[in-house]
């Protein structure tokens, strides 16, 4: 078997295996998609047809990735021919093999790919409109409208939520207004969601979680179209099965048919997307769903040093929701992992940035390291540190100043003090809701608010005067105070206490800007304002202007699944912030604390070579600063894995914790 002979003897046992299920538990770094790409060139060159094969994956980067590492082996193994989908193979490939190479993609784009085949079953064109997720919380916006609701009472986000959660979990809207009952949440939801469904079929549409709920429905629903689909697809790999909601399980399962040559490669232990649907019990379960299956465990890791692996083990094994295994290295032993004590953010900030610039001055690239934190909001005393430090850093997802909750406070502040910025009031007139259109705005830019109906003239007065109270407060009281009347007094902080997490998340930036301005508090209003105007276009205007790839990655942990660095930074690792639990929370439910546990586990595996941890004393969230112990993780680890050390500060000595 010369073709797997770079493989070690558990990736070649899960190569070779052909016929029946197959469940790959593939520890973090110890090459899954080496393992998963050589078993599809295995399949072909026993015989099976290229486009008898399907690969799903979750995200773009990592179809693409698979879809190159294919490509690539089979152009090695001479089966370059069949590689430009949808034309015939003239060498390489057999006649008979057919004339494309494997369907490799995600969830998504499988689902697109077979309801455009089908998409007269549903009403729709092959050419039908895809909804993003801002498209589709449009319609929802005017479902809840055209429904007579209060949209500050019932909140388009919220239903949003709720109608793309039962979606994912394979619940249509025929089954969710029937289990509705006579609860009164559920009924306002039904009756936006059929509203909803209406206006999607007036676009000619669908949105994300359809292209997965209507192709399990389609291939649930119609047999014919089904037994195609399991004629042409023989051999189905699901990859991040742990990852895999309600409905995405259907579609696998319908897809594996009775033959079952179903390959699911996973790790229980990085399930960290239970908030969008991810159903752990899938990986779990797997024996149980598929009797006869075949279990092989990938643990030895190439990626890190034997401390990083042997703090990891450490971490996960506390968990006890999950399949036992441990990982195994036969790298270096490396360096001990550094704990981080600083007094508050800022210093954690400045002793992050003097350790990557350190790294970087002997001679690794800036690209090499990557900073990651537990929530969007901490990334601002980051960004300001290297800022003035002169790093070069990108921020993976949207950067602090340009994220829309604190795009929408800064403008209605500058809208307030300059009543003919357009763009401004262009931008937050309707946010929240407050029932001002296209038209009714036309009118207001037109100086002819008096040829408005009476209704449409108080919502332009009130909006008018809301602008005249965020002036006054701007120009007579400090700062921080400014940014939460601007808050609450607009309704963006009510607006986002629904409960989800993509609103938590705003929420928190939103106080994260509280905490900056607290900074401008000692200069008098008017000049306070200006000037944290001023800094945040300015901090736009620089990051604008990195665009070298060679930067430090600055991002969540959950943006870092699946990446690897060889110097790594967990940051604000501090009790409540990671583990994190969410301001209306009383109390921590096991799942999540396990879940918790696990995205911890994800952070520590993207270090390759070294790993820093650091925390806090004292954090300022939402302008009050409050005493934080160390995070309960950090006792997880075996002592003799650390080396502990003191950021510098100007304030108080650190708050130090043993263990």
């Amino acid at each position: 078997m010369e073709h797997l002979k770079h493989l070690n003897a558990m990736q070649r046992e899960a190569a070779l295996h052909k016929d029946g299920p197959l469940l790959i538990i593939a520890g973090a770094g110890t090459g899954k998609t080496s393992t998963l790409t050589h078993r599809i060139l295995h399949l072909i060159k026993e015989g099976v047809t290229p486009s008898e094969i399907l690969a799903i994956t979750f995200t773009n980067k990592a179809a693409r990735e698979m879809q190159e590492r294919v490509d690539v082996l089979l152009e090695q193994h001479g089966f370059g021919a069949g590689l430009r989908h949808g034309l015939p193979a003239t060498r390489g490939f057999p006649a008979e093999a057919g004339d494309a190479r494997p369907f490799i993609g995600t969830f998504h784009s499988l689902g697109v790919h077979v309801l455009r085949a089908h998409a007269q079953v549903f009403g729709l064109t092959k050419h039908f409109t895809i909804l993003d997720k801002s498209d589709a919380l449009s319609l929802i916006k005017e479902a809840v409208k055209a429904e007579g609701l209060d949209s500050k009472q019932f909140s388009p986000d919220r239903i949003a939520h709720v109608i793309s959660g039962q979606k994912g979990n394979l619940v249509t809207l025929e089954t969710y207004r029937a289990d509705a009952g006579n609860a009164y949440f559920p009924l306002i939801v039904s009756s936006v969601w059929e509203r909803y469904e209406k206006l999607l079929k007036r676009e000619g549409g669908l949105d994300f979680d359809d292209l997965i709920l209507k192709t399990v429905i389609l291939l649930r629903d119609n047999e014919d179209i089904r037994n195609a689909y399991l004629k042409r697809w023989k051999y189905i790999h699901i990859d991040e099965y742990q990852d895999t909601n309600g409905v995405q399980y259907e579609l696998a399962r319908l897809l594996a048919g009775d033959n079952r040559n179903i390959c699911a490669v996973g790790d229980g232990d990085q399930n960290i997307y239970s908030w969008r649907g991810a159903n752990i019990k899938n990986i779990l379960n797997f024996e149980e769903d598929y009797p006869n299956a075949r279990t092989i465990l990938l643990e030895e890791n190439y990626r890190s040093t034997q401390t990083i692996l042997a703090a990891a083990n450490d971490i996960i094994t506390k968990n006890t929701v999950r399949k036992d295994k441990n990982l195994f290295t036969k790298n270096a032993k490396g360096e001990k992992i550094s704990i981080i004590e600083s007094y508050d953010e800022g210093a954690e900030a400045r002793a992050v940035g003097e350790k990557v610039k350190g790294i970087i001055a002997g001679g690794e690239s800036p690209q090499s390291i990557a900073v990651l934190y537990r929530a969007n909001f901490q990334s601002r005393a980051l960004e300001e540190a290297f800022l003035m430090m002169g790093i070069p850093y990108q921020v993976l997802g949207v950067r602090f100043f340009e994220r829309k909750e604190v795009k929408d406070i800064l403008s209605f502040i500058r809208a307030g003090l300059n009543p003919e910025s357009l763009s401004d009031i262009k931008r937050v007139i309707d946010v929240p809701p407050r029932g001002i259109g296209k038209a009714t705005l036309a009118k207001m830019f037109a100086n002819d608010v008096a040829s408005l109906a009476p209704g449409a003239q108080k919502r332009v007065q009130d909006f008018k005067k809301l602008l005249e109270s965020i002036r006054e407060t701007a120009l007579s009281e400090k700062t921080s105070k400014l940014i939460k009347f601007v808050s609450e007094k607009t309704g963006i902080e009510a607006s986002l206490k629904t409960g989800t997490d993509e609103d938590n998340d705003r929420l928190e930036n939103i106080h994260e800007l509280v905490t900056l301005a607290t900074k401008y508090d000692i200069l008098a209003p008017e000049e306070a304002i200006e000037k944290l105007l001023a800094d945040a276009a300015l901090a736009s205007d620089q990051d604008s202007l990195i665009k070298n790839e060679s930067a430090v990655k600055l991002m969540t942990v959950h943006a870092a699944k699946g990446l690897e660095f060889p110097y790594v930074f967990v940051t604000g690792l501090e009790q409540d912030l990671f583990p994190h639990r969410r301001m209306s929370e009383a109390r921590v439910s096991k799942e999540d604390q396990e879940e918790e546990r696990r995205l911890f586990y994800v952070a520590v595996t993207r270090a390759k070579k070294k790993l820093f941890l650091s925390y806090a004393s004292v954090r300022t969230i939402y302008g009050q600063r409050q005493v934080n112990a160390p995070s309960e993780f950090l006792s997880d680890i075996d002592d003799a894995h650390l080396e502990h050390e003191t950021a510098d500060s100007d304030h108080e000595p650190v708050i130090r914790i043993e263990w």
